[in-house]
């Protein structure tokens, strides 16, 4: 296995691109690409979570896909010891560019795909929680100029071949009227947008599941029904979405388990 930690800007060491290419050989594939997955840790845009990086990585690879980390934009653990209310904006990390730093791994990997033997039209996006947000904002808005036109490339080197998402936060709307952690939830909003109170015309622009079109990939939802801080309404209301514009889903919904 090839491992590496590839970063995404030369000035930081917190965003970066981990892969784990498997090695080939004549015993396995004698040279044939393989299926990639594009794994984004969940930690609500404050951290990115150890348990939803590598230990899911290893899980694809035993199954034989290529995988990859990333670590993108968050605020920073630091707020755990000085506490939310202390929080200030801090713009690298607000959206859009933990959208679009998956952009830049999804280029990264397509840019290397021959040498990796990726095969560059079967790669997933996977998220967790925020993480599985960033996948999910990522799905509906791959195509669209907040991606192409910030990186000047055609869309298609951007386009994932599936989504798959983990008890995802798809409607901000629907959080903002039923919010079971205030607190921790304005902490993620000045994280992610800059600010503990931001406009409705905000909030419908980063609530996939509002924007979900004709080009979102096929997408796989999971979540428990006893998740008490991401309600699985987000997740019916996002399939509810795919349906909607007939876009291939299938969603599992386990009635016990903590988010």
């Amino acid at each position: 296995m090839d491992v590496q930690v590839i970063k995404l800007y030369e000035d930081r060491d917190d965003v970066t691109l981990t892969t784990y290419i498997l090695t080939d050989s004549k015993e396995m594939l004698d040279g044939k690409a393989r299926p990639a997955v594009l794994i984004c840790p969940g930690g609500a845009y404050i951290s990115c979570s150890d348990r939803e990086g590598e230990p899911v990585a290893m899980a694809f690879a035993a199954m034989g896909y290529h995988t990859f980390v990333l670590r993108y934009s968050v605020y920073g653990e630091q707020v755990f010891a000085t506490g939310f209310d202390k929080m200030e904006p801090k713009k690298e990390c607000q959206f859009p560019m933990p959208m679009r730093e998956i952009g830049q791994a999804m280029m990264i990997i397509k840019e290397n795909a021959g040498s990796w033997h990726v095969d560059p039209d079967k790669i997933a996006i996977c998220g967790f929680s925020a993480g599985a947000h960033n996948c999910a904002m990522y799905s509906v808005y791959w195509d669209k100029p907040e991606i192409t036109d910030y990186f000047k490339k055609d869309k298609e080197i951007f386009r994932p071949a599936a989504c798959i998402l983990g008890y995802c936060l798809s409607d901000y709307m629907y959080m903002k009227e039923n919010n079971t952690d205030k607190e921790f939830f304005d902490g993620s909003n000045m994280g992610f947008l800059g600010t503990k109170d931001p406009s409705d015309e905000l909030l419908m622009k980063v609530s996939p599941a509002l924007n979900v079109d004709a080009n979102t990939p096929p997408t796989f939802l999971w979540a428990t029904a006893a998740d008490n801080l991401v309600q699985v309404q987000h997740s019916i209301r996002m399939a509810h979405a795919l349906a909607d514009h007939h876009i291939p889903f299938e969603m599992h919904i386990f009635e016990e388990g903590p988010h």
